[in-house]
Parts: structure tokens; C-alpha cells; sequence
């Protein structure tokens, strides 16, 4: 259909001819030509249709719709800030400080022990505890819902835990707990394999999207694992470390204070499991235990250890003990104990062997408790060492028949003779002169033990020490008035032992034994522990004269310690073997041997100490066991020492007389 147009028509001129152009015409000269016009556009035919023209909208309206959709979304915006920032504030910032931050304690480093020069005996080095966020092994965070046993399954051959008690931890009552307690002081070997564990999973996790990195949560804290680099030496004495890094025997207990330092805390803010650096976190820092030095001379520590260890093996005995002393200081050079332990694993350790026996094992000394009754007898002036004493082979006192340890005929011994033959009667029969009546000599005997140290703690503060037994004379029965001058029913432990011998070294006076010389605090400053107490038990003549009365113990042909001679040294001793009660059952069983002096006689420096319980192969006479482990310790003390040997020959007392 055709439009038909309501405009009229353009009238059609007919063109004419052409004019030509006069050349330059309207045109300056010099000019250049002007361009030719634009051809005229073909008229447009009848009937043919105009193009229809398109207007656009206007935009405003569009505008205003999306600035009010803008408005809309800002003020949705600003209402839920102001009712964060504002209304609800410090109930979102304690919902995000429950969430976000985690606190944890900052283990304080453990202070070192060392021996006497410096030489560590126990250090710590670092180490970490396993932890974990038992929040990211939900359901809902790993999106799997064995989570905890799968980790769980990863970690037990790696820390050599259980699996069922790891995913028990990791999957606790408490849904809202944050921090748990995988495995303790782990090696930073341990850690490395948990790392590389957990990278191995988090890189598959990235390509594969149906794996799951079920260990994101394990976490690691800093801290330090207690080691004793020589193993069994000095165990004892050191004791060891707890799973909560606390102190559980010997010195690690005694100075766990001192040594365990103060814990610090730290706050901080984590995301997934690591620490989120641009979110403000707390810090207390922890501060370092003290150094503790021991009086301990970790080569002759050693070379006791190595004495009593062997002995006790070959005897097959149940344990021993060695103890080296300075007479003059009162120090411990030596605390030696057999069968001992190695800290580093107490789970190979025999309970029976933990501790130190040295201190805590109560024993019947036996002779070599003799020497108390002779300080006796000489200081209340009772007899002297060339006192005539005859010895029958019994002795009829209260119920009961006495006798020595070997049959024999009547002996004629001197006082010294007493000592020397070890004579279980002579010293009876000594003894009994203290005063008028058999219960006023057992009041004075009694009073002169107290004086040496027995039946009261050592002054060491050492846990588990026993004070031994010593009964109130009044209480001793009629056997026991007669058998304490001998050694039996009282009992010791080894250091009182020891001390006894020292004291009689150290010219009548008690030192008290030491085995810890001070602390180095973190700042590096030195503290001495406090100087030990001094008593004088008798006077400096009484132990001279004991002195020469125990040397001829070991040099006399007739002593019972001949075993324990060292050549170019002059040494004063006592052998001890006595009837053993049994801790078990509480009866007499086996037999205690000792063996305890000092050297040089005519100068101590050094007393040794030597107990062996319930030796079972070959003898169990403390002279010919204990003898020769007293030579062998001695011997190296000395050398280490740098003592020199003696210069004037002993002048012995006579043993026997002449009727």
C-alpha cells in the first residue's frame, strides 16, 4: 500500500545548458582553484517512503532508580554497623576474642646442673609440644565427619600414642574447647614430620577438591625437653623431669623452683590455625631457671660408678653404693649408686632402681660403726689405744651368747687390737666401761652417736632421705645394749655413714656434707649456697688417735682391710659385715658388707665410702668386697686430686699383748 503524502510536490526544473566557467573568475590571482562543489543528492521519487526518525527516553528516571537501590544497600549497610560498633559492641568483641584469640603458657627454660667445673650433667634442648583446635576437626569445618580419626590414624605411629585416645582429644565433650594437649616435648624431628604431613595434605586439598587436610588443626608450641647427656651418671643424684616438665626425684625435685624458672603467657590471634600478624596480641615473656652446680667431680663420679657397678655384678649382689667425700669442705665428690637408670627413659628404668639408694636405703652399718664406740671410749677417757683387752671366743650379756665373726682361742688384744681384729666382743667388753652401770655407759654411747650424725637427716634436704633408726636408750633392749657398740640394731644410711669418717679426718669436727655449691642466676651472677654447719664431736687428740688406730686396719697383717692398701699413701679404714634385714619381709637375710676410711691418714683429704647389699657369689666380707672397690675409687680421687703421697711411715699401735 502506498503512502500517500499530504505535502506538495517539489516542481521538476528542467535544467539548461551549462555555462562554462571563465578561468580564474572570482578568484584573486596567485590563488589556488576552489574545490568542486558536492554533487546535488538525487531527488527523491514520487511514492518512495521518508526513513522514520528515533528518539531516546530520557535517563533520569533509570538514575533515580539506582541511587535509591544504592541508598537502600548503604543504609542496610549503616544500621548493621551502628549495631556492631555501637549497640552490640562489647558483645561482638567478646564473641570474636572467644573465637579469634587462643592463649598458651610460654614454658620457661630449665635451668642446667653441672658438676663442680661447669661440665653439664643435665640441659635442656628445644623441643615442642603437639596441640591441636579441636574446633577445625568439626564436622561443619572439615565438612567429613570422621575427621578426628582420620588425623588421629596419622598421628598415633608418629607421636606412638593410641589412635582411639588421640581422636578421643580431638573429639572432646566440650565443643567450644579451642586447645588440647597432643603429646609433650616431642623432638623438633617429630614436629618436621608433622609439618611436612600436613603440607603434603593442604597442597593436595588445593588440587584435589575432594580431599581434606585433616590435620590443619594440629598446632605446635615451643618448648624444651630435658636431657642427660651421660646417660646413667650421676642419675641419683640428678633425678629426672615429669611429663609436665616439673622436677620428680633428686635435685630436679629439691631445686624445681630454682630451676623450673617462672612461665610466661602470650595471647594472640589465629585463623585456621595460624597466627593472624595484623591483630594486636599480649605477652608476658618467660623467665629462665637458675643454673645449679653440684660439688660433684663428674671423672670421679664416674670412676665410683664404674667400681661399685662392677662389684655388684660380679657378687651378684642386690645393689651398692659409693660415696666420696672432702673431708676438710664437707663436699660431695662422688654419689654412686647400682644398679642405676638413665633419665632420658624412664620407661626402661627398674622401679626398684629409681632414686637414690645412697639416702634412702636404712641398713645396719655393722663394724664399721666400731669406730663410734672407740671415739666413745677414748674422749671419756675410758682406756687408751694400748689398753689390755681379754677376748674370750663367747661372751655370756643378758640372754644371749656373743661371739666373733671367726672361732677362735682367747685373744690378748690391745684396744687397737680390738679395732683392727674387727672383735664384736672387745668392743662389748670396751664399751662397757663408759659408765658405772650398763644403762649410764649406754646414755653416754647414745650421746656420742647423736654427735656423729645418727639418727638425724644429714642436712642435705635431699627428697626421700632417711634419717635412719636410733632408738632413745631407755627404749634398747637387752639384746640391742650390746649389739649397738658393734654396728647392729641402729641403723644408717650410706652419706652418715660416710660423715662418721670425715669427721674423724677432719680432726673431731662435723662438717655438714654438701651437694650443691650455688646457683647462676638467668642475669649470669653467681650465689654460693650457704656455708655448712660445723660441730665439734671430739677433740683433735681423740681423732689423731683414731685415726692411727684405723690405719692399722688396712696395714696391720692382722687388720681385716688389708685389700683396701694403696701403695705411696698412708690409709686409715674400717670393714663392716653385718647381718642384713631383708626390706621385703623384715628379717634378717644375706648380709650388709662395707668398707668405709679416708687418705692420706697423717693429711685426709678424702674419705670413700663402700656398701654392698646382700652380695650372693664368692665372699660377702666388706674387707674383701668393699676393700678393693675402696682402693680402685680412692685411688683415681686422689690422682685426680692431685694429692701427694704420703712422706713418713705409719707408727701403728700394737695389736696384741703379751700375757
Amino acid at each position: 500500500m502506498t503512502e500517500v503524502s499530504d505535502r506538495e510536490p517539489p516542481r521538476r526544473r528542467v535544467p539548461g545548458p551549462a555555462r562554462p566557467a571563465r578561468p580564474g573568475a572570482g578568484q584573486r590571482p596567485g590563488a589556488r582553484p576552489a574545490p568542486r562543489s558536492r554533487p546535488a543528492s538525487r531527488p527523491r521519487t514520487p511514492g518512495s517512503a521518508a526513513p522514520k526518525a528515533i528518539r531516546l527516553g530520557s535517563p533520569r528516571p533509570r538514575l533515580r532508580l539506582i541511587g535509591l537501590v544504592l541508598a537502600l544497600v548503604l543504609s542496610v549497610f549503616v544500621v548493621r554497623l551502628l549495631q556492631v560498633q555501637a549497640v552490640k559492641a562489647d558483645t561482638y568483641a567478646a564473641k570474636a576474642g572467644q573465637s579469634l584469640y587462643v592463649g598458651q603458657v610460654l614454658d620457661a627454660e630449665r635451668g642446667r646442673i653441672t658438676d663442680r667445673n661447669g661440665v653439664a650433667l643435665a640441659t635442656s634442648e628445644d623441643a615442642y609440644d603437639i596441640t591441636a583446635d579441636p574446633t577445625m576437626f568439626a564436622p561443619d569445618q572439615l565438612e567429613i565427619a570422621d575427621g578426628p580419626e582420620q588425623a588421629a590414624a596419622l598421628l598415633a605411629p608418629i607421636l606412638g600414642q593410641d589412635q582411639d585416645q588421640l581422636a578421643g582429644k580431638l573429639r572432646p565433650d566440650n565443643k567450644a574447647l579451642r586447645y588440647v594437649k597432643l603429646a609433650s616435648r616431642q623432638t623438633p624431628q617429630v614436629w618436621q614430620q608433622i609439618k611436612d604431613l600436613k603440607s603434603a595434605l593442604a597442597q593436595k586439598a588445593e588440587t584435589d577438591t575432594s580431599s581434606v587436610n585433616v590435620l590443619a588443626g594440629v598446632l605446635s608450641v615451643p618448648t624444651s625437653k630435658r636431657v642427660y647427656p651421660n646417660n646413667e651418671l650421676a642419675a641419683g643424684i640428678l633425678g629426672w623431669v615429669n611429663a609436665e616438665g616439673r622436677g620428680g626425684g633428686g635435685i630436679e625435685l629439691q631445686l624445681d623452683k630454682r630451676l623450673a624458672g617462672e612461665d610466661g603467657k602470650i595471647r594472640y590471634a589465629q585463623s585456621g590455625g595460624r597466627l593472624v600478624p595484623t591483630v594486636d596480641s599480649s605477652e608476658t615473656p618467660a623467665v629462665p631457671g637458675s643454673d645449679v652446680e653440684l660439688t660433684i667431680d663428674r671423672d670421679i663420679q664416674w670412676a665410683a660408678q664404674n667400681a661399685i657397678s662392677e662389684q655388684v655384678e660380679k657378687s651378684k649382689a642386690d645393689r651398692g653404693y659409693v660415696i666420696v667425700q672432702d673431708t676438710r669442705t664437707g663436699e660431695v665428690l662422688a654419689m654412686a649408686n647400682a644398679p642405676g637408670f638413665d633419665p632420658n627413659d624412664l620407661s626402661e628404668a627398674d622401679p626398684a632402681a629409681l632414686g637414690n639408694a645412697a639416702l634412702q636405703d636404712a641398713f645396719e652399718p655393722g663394724s664399721t660403726a666400731k669406730v663410734l664406740s672407740m671415739a666413745a671410749v677414748l674422749e671419756e677417757g675410758a682406756a687408751t689405744p694400748r689398753t689390755h683387752v681379754v677376748v674370750p671366743n663367747r661372751l655370756h650379756r643378758g640372754d644371749r651368747l656373743f661371739k666373733d665373726d671367726v672361732d677362735h682361742p682367747t685373744w690378748y688384744l690391745t684396744l687397737n687390737g680390738v679395732l683392727a681384729k674387727s672383735s664384736n666382743i672387745g668392743t662389748i667388753l670396751a664399751t662397757g666401761q663408759l659408765g658405772k652401770t650398763q644403762a649410764a655407759a649406754n646414755k653416754v654411747l647414745y650421746d656420742y652417736l647423736r654427735a656423729f650424725g645418727l639418727g638425724s637427716h644429714t642436712g642435705l634436704g635431699f627428697p626421700g632421705e632417711t634419717k635412719g633408726i636410733l632408738a632413745p636408750p631407755g627404749t634398747w633392749s637387752t639384746s640391742q645394749q650390746y649389739t649397738i657398740p658393734f654396728g647392729q640394731g641402729v641403723s644408717v644410711n650410706a652419706m652418715q655413714a660416710a660423715s662418721v669418717y670425715s669427721t674423724i679426718a677432719n680432726g673431731g669436727v662435723r662438717v655438714e656434707p654438701a651437694l650443691v655449691r650455688g646457683t647462676k642466676e638467668p642475669d649470669g651472677s653467681f650465689t654460693s649456697a650457704p656455708k655448712p654447719e660445723k660441730t665439734r664431736v671430739v677433740s683433735q687428740k681423740t681423732a689423731k688417735t683414731l685415726a692411727r688406730m684405723l690405719e692399722s686396719v688396712v696395714d696391720d697383717e692382722e687388720g681385716t682391710g688389708t685389700k683396701a692398701r694403696i701403695p705411696g699413701y698412708r690409709v686409715a679404714g674400717k670393714t663392716g659385715t653385718a647381718n642384713r634385714v631383708d626390706p621385703a619381709t623384715g628379717k634378717y637375710h644375706g648380709y650388709t658388707s662395707s668398707f668405709a676410711g679416708f687418705a692420706p691418714a697423717d693429711q685426709p683429704r678424702v674419705t670413700v665410702s663402700c656398701v654392698i647389699q646382700n652380695a650372693t657369689e664368692g665372699s660377702y666380707f666388706g674387707g674383701q668386697i668393699c676393700g678393693p672397690v675402696y682402693k680402685q675409687v680412692m685411688e683415681f680421687a686422689l690422682k685426680t686430686l692431685q694429692v701427694p703421697p704420703t712422706g713418713a711411715e705409719p707408727a701403728n699401735f700394737p695389736v696384741t699383748f703379751k700375757r
